[in-house]
């Protein structure tokens, strides 16, 4: 049979207030578009369909209308809840969709998922586990344990359950396993809400030897294969949802499986999705005129950088940011600054403080305006935060 393996979906998530609702249904045809021509049996999301546990409703219809696609002409489709979604949700129209080759799991459950495919008459054993939060494992580890003992002890359970999950494992089916966690080894991204306190709720590939032929994995957003027993990978995000991500390319992974033969997996890219970029201007806002009127990066989002040696105005915040909808951070950078900052930081000076100094220094001993600082404020945490985000990973 042929199998489709997506994930991450994240309907209804916005970039810094921007819509990617389009972007989303434009994926959504690309998906069906591949379905078709790749002839898939089965398809696979591997958790996080929506971004929030309550969705917007147009992110709902969204899903529901893809369902309705994906399913149609005999193909089969399985769902599982990530850590975004609310599991009951997910699952909540199975009633309504389970006849029509629809299989949605919200919660954990001690039955694996069974398909048969018509056009091949394999049948499919699906070892599906959404999310395993330790509330909805019922886990309860201790608070005093070390960052070893709980990662063991999750792991631990999650090993169970899939080894229970693939208990209906024959040599005449598909055997295939399909979660939603963060597998050690593998690269994470700035978007990606930590399922792990620190490693805690990291899983060991051993856990995962389940005797699948492939086990298709959500939450990572980068697509990429996993060392572990038989052939483990992420499929990925279909659009780019941080900076973090800038320069990714997306896809889905398709792949040729019968009873018993090994896993043939294809990455598939996708076309869909406006890029993120960064831009590091050193010639200053001169440069940035010039490369916005060269039409660089049309359709992308920005994360601008700009080296300067004089205050950046509100006037030319504005003008920057009539200029382009597509810019979304602006990032003013002052040498002299810099060097003031470290100063600054030897004699505790606050940080408005020194923006007022180095302002008045560049304009003649103009005041600068309490919403312009206000302004340099923010940007000053929005690059903080940015710089130790960098750090941590």
């Amino acid at each position: 049979m042929r199998i489709l393996h997506t994930g991450d979906w994240h309907l209804g998530r916005t970039l810094e207030g921007r819509s990617r609702q389009k972007e989303q249904e434009a994926f959504i045809d690309e998906l069906v578009a591949i379905a078709e021509e790749e002839r898939a049996d089965l398809i696979m999301i591997a958790g996080d369909v929506y971004d929030s546990v309550n969705p917007p409703a147009a992110a709902e219809q969204l899903f529901y209308e893809a369902a309705s696609r994906l399913a149609s002409g005999g193909r089969q489709l399985v769902v599982i809840a990530g850590n975004h979604d609310q599991p009951e949700r997910v699952s909540s129209v199975s009633p309504l969709v389970s006849g029509h080759g629809i299989t949605l799991v919200g919660l954990p459950a001690s039955d694996p998922v069974t398909v048969r495919v018509a056009r091949t008459g394999e049948t499919a054993v699906i070892a599906a586990l959404p999310y395993p939060s330790e509330a909805r494992l019922g886990e309860l580890l201790a608070e005093d344990s070390d960052e070893t003992g709980l990662r063991l002890a999750y792991s631990a359970r999650v090993g169970r359950l899939m080894k229970q999950l693939s208990r209906e494992f024959r040599p005449d089916t598909v055997n295939l396993a399909m979660s939603h966690i963060y597998v050690l080894g593998g690269v994470e991204c700035d978007s990606e809400r930590p399922i792990q306190v620190g490693g805690a709720y990291t899983v060991d590939p051993s856990a995962l030897a389940c005797g699948a032929q492939y086990t298709a994995l959500g939450h990572l957003h980068r697509p990429q294969k996993v060392k572990g027993e038989g052939i483990i990978r992420y499929s990925g995000s279909p659009l780019a949802y941080s900076f973090s991500e800038a320069g990714q390319a997306k896809s889905v992974t398709m792949l040729d499986i019968s009873p018993g033969a090994e896993a043939k997996p294809e990455e598939i890219l996708l076309r869909c999705g406006r890029p993120l970029v960064e831009w590091d201007c050193e010639g200053g806002l001169e440069e940035v005129y010039r490369w916005l009127d060269e039409g660089r990066d049309e359709s992308a989002f920005i994360d601008l950088r700009i080296r300067l040696n004089e205050a950046l105005s509100m006037g030319d915040i504005q003008r920057l940011r009539k200029s382009r909808e597509g810019i979304v951070h602006i990032r003013p950078v002052y040498p002299e600054m810099e060097q003031e900052l470290e100063a600054s930081l030897r004699s505790r000076m606050p940080v408005q403080e020194l923006f007022r100094k180095f302002y008045r220094r560049q304009t003649g001993g103009a005041e600068p305006e309490d919403s312009l600082v206000e302004l340099f404020l923010e940007l000053a945490e929005e690059e903080r935060d940015v710089q130790e985000t960098g750090d941590s990973k």
